[in-house]
């Protein structure tokens, strides 16, 4: 393929894939988004939202370890179609009010919304020369930020105007459009598609064996569980938390995404700096300490200090646990085995479900103990402090970049 031609692949693969994780980001976020009016409507407890996020997070796992073969069978394209279309479903049934058709859309959304990382990093996987990787993936995964940026903002506004259930019913019908718009790309982007390929319940073990088999990539899935996990606690209970301390719906949103605002450049520099100037282990660590730093600060004083200190510490928070992604799925990549790079980001990925379902969960356990949210944040950050230090202390054997990324999963 002419050089030209491959960097124009390159470029259209990421512009679609990120406007896939864009539009997967804010259906998955703007339940949180619009969650106290949500509660103070259907008098809910606050402490149940973090059950509704620790459903998806489960679900979210099960996709994620078992999309492998329908990847390979039907394409990263058609994949991506499918996210868009559960998430649609998901946000619809969340709309009904019934609490029922919540936990069926905790687990349709939630299910849509893992496949979607999968999908977009196997057709990157594709077109992406492995020197500039942590560059890429991490300008692909500022779609995650950019899409909670723009729930934040335009959840609120959506509320005001139509009420909570038009703005999730707004947002589905967002998610469906661009399934359309992404069509004629398919005949390219999902050439490499095997129509043969079967699913198999081996494949969840599979998946699973190819993180567990090496000290570098079990250390890596651990990061994901407490990464992930904290960013799952900050993006589903910071605007509860600014609305229990006082502020009104749309200034929460807006400081919300004003946090989201910094993670986009973040993960961009992080990336860069990964790329060659820093060590991505000694990178990773560095965005450890700062989560692990900005959720004790914010767990321990945030209920006693001003609206500026708390806008700081989130945005620190946002630039740390909202920021990770590029150069933990490059390195992935780089550790993987042989032909087994779609395999293992899958894996990693998947503790990262883990921790997205367990940490909402202790949080939730938390607040329902103490009545108050600092002492989640303060719990949720602890695993964060444990892997930074794990992250400077071992694996420090460095290996040859793989010399293309497979597209095998």
């Amino acid at each position: 393929m002419p050089s030209g031609q491959a960097r124009k692949l390159l470029l259209l693969a990421t512009i679609a894939m990120f406007a896939q994780q864009t539009f997967a980001s804010i259906g998955r976020g703007l339940p949180a988004v619009v969650a106290p009016v949500v509660i103070a409507d259907l008098r809910l407890d606050a402490a149940w939202f973090g059950t509704y996020v620790s459903l998806s997070a489960l679900a979210a796992l099960t996709f994620q370890l078992g999309c492998g073969s329908f990847l390979i069978r039907h394409g990263a394209l058609r994949l991506s179609q499918v996210a868009l279309v559960m998430l649609a479903i998901g946000l619809g049934a969340g709309a009904s009010g019934s609490i029922l058709l919540f936990i069926v859309s905790a687990v349709i959304g939630g299910g849509g919304a893992a496949v979607s990382t999968p999908a977009s990093s196997h057709l990157l996987g594709r077109y992406c020369p492995p020197r500039i990787a942590p560059l890429v993936y991490s300008v692909k995964q500022t779609a995650v930020p950019a899409g909670l940026l723009l729930g934040g903002l335009l959840g609120p506004a959506l509320t005001a105007w139509t009420g909570w259930r038009g703005a999730l019913l707004v947002s589905a019908a967002a998610c469906l459009a661009l399934v359309l718009l992404l069509q004629p790309l398919r005949r390219e982007f999902d050439s490499d598609r095997t129509p043969s390929r079967r699913f198999h319940v081996k494949d969840f073990g599979r998946t699973i064996g190819t993180v567990t088999a090496t000290r570098e990539l079990r250390t890596l899935s651990m990061a994901c569980f407490a990464f992930n996990g904290l960013q799952t606690v900050f993006t589903a209970y910071f605007i509860i938390f600014l609305t229990t301390h006082g502020q009104d719906l749309a200034a929460a949103g807006a400081l919300f995404s004003l946090a989201m605002l910094v993670a986009v450049p973040c993960r961009i520099l992080w990336g860069w700096l990964g790329s060659g100037l820093v060590a991505p282990r000694v990178m990773m660590a560095a965005l450890a300490f700062g989560m692990a730093g900005s959720t004790a600060l914010l767990g321990l004083f945030g209920d006693r200090w001003p609206l500026p200190v708390i806008s700081a510490l989130a945005m620190v928070l946002s630039a740390t646990a909202m920021s990770w992604h590029g150069v933990l799925l490059a390195e992935t990549a780089r550790l993987a085995p042989d032909n087994m790079h779609g395999a293992a980001t899958g894996g990693v990925l998947s503790f990262g479900q883990v921790g997205a379902f367990l940490l909402p969960l202790a949080y939730a356990a938390c607040l329902s103990l103490t009545g108050r949210h600092g002492t989640g944040f303060v719990v949720c950050g602890l695993p964060a402090l444990l892997v930074g230090l794990a992250l400077l202390r071992g694996g420090g054997r460095q290996q040859e970049p793989a010399a293309a990324y497979s597209t095998a999963t």
